[in-house]
């Protein structure tokens, strides 16, 4: 599932293809909306809201996204084939002279006022990557991580309220990076272990919305871009023990025994590594 950085980037790309300018084509494969006609007019912006996608267009509209697991914007030269998947995966097509966006795999997609804007993410907690996060920003995100201090650390980083833009690299990442496992209780972390939490989570992500590939560790080995994600069975780099993987609610997640205090899961001796 793309996270807050991915959708950071997808909306700075298709920002850059398509504000300002007018289209020329818009075609939204959606039952609902298949007769709506945004032809002529511009599109004032782009705005990513934690993983929401938000397109603003004259006239009031704003086109709402969520890639969900696999969905994607893809941008070309207008006139160029796309390749992003079969025809029959695109979801929605914006287009001007220049560039032309298409939209795959898209399961959230809807076109609102923007003033209704806050029905679609009214939801979410502070925004990682939005423009205004601040001090201020960061206390709301670690009183809402704090609310229900029996949930497990893991839950609490991917609950959308709590803070937009984390997903389940960054989950297992940050709780690495807190030393804890991602079963531990939100209550049992130390006193300024969550502030600290929020702090790593924004420098993270912040980091990473400008890169082609993202990057939590400092070493430069090649294939060493993250701790622990997607490293089952392999050495940790720090303390040399075997990465584990367990299922996490509906999640999968990955943690080191040797640098991370706190419960496991037993069913990660049932799944394969990878």
């Amino acid at each position: 599932m793309p996270e807050g950085d991915t959708i950071w980037q997808t909306a700075h790309r298709l920002h850059t293809a398509l504000a300002g300018r007018t289209l020329t084509r818009a075609d939204l494969r959606v039952p609902r909306y298949a007769t709506a006609d945004l032809t002529g007019r511009t599109v004032l912006d782009v705005t990513p809201r934690g993983k929401h996608l938000l397109a603003r267009i004259e006239g009031g509209l704003t086109l709402h996204s969520h890639l969900r697991m696999d969905g994607a914007w893809r941008v070309y030269v207008t006139g160029q084939r796309p390749h992003g998947g079969p025809d029959h995966q695109i979801r929605a097509i914006l287009g001007n002279a220049d560039h032309t966006a298409y939209g795959y795999r898209l399961p959230v997609l809807e076109l609102i006022r923007t003033t209704d804007e806050s029905g679609a993410v009214g939801h979410l907690g502070p925004d990682l990557l939005g423009p205004g996060w601040g001090a201020e920003e960061a206390e709301e995100a670690t009183r809402r991580l704090l609310a229900d201090p029996a949930r497990s650390l893991g839950e609490a980083l991917l609950d959308q309220r709590n803070m937009a833009g984390i997903g389940n690299v960054y989950k297992s990442e940050l709780a690495f990076l807190a030393g804890v496992t991602p079963w531990v209780p939100v209550g049992d972390l130390g006193p300024d272990v969550p502030a600290r939490l929020v702090a790593t989570a924004h420098r993270l992500l912040d980091a990473n919305k400008d890169r082609p590939d993202r990057r939590t560790t400092t070493t430069r080995r090649p294939g060493t871009p993250l701790h622990v994600y997607g490293r089952a069975g392999r050495s940790c780099l720090r303390c040399g023990a075997r990465i584990r993987k367990a299922e996490l609610g509906d999640r999968v997640t990955y943690w080191c025994p040797g640098c991370q205090r706190g419960p496991g899961d037993e069913t990660e001796q049932h799944l394969p590594t990878n």
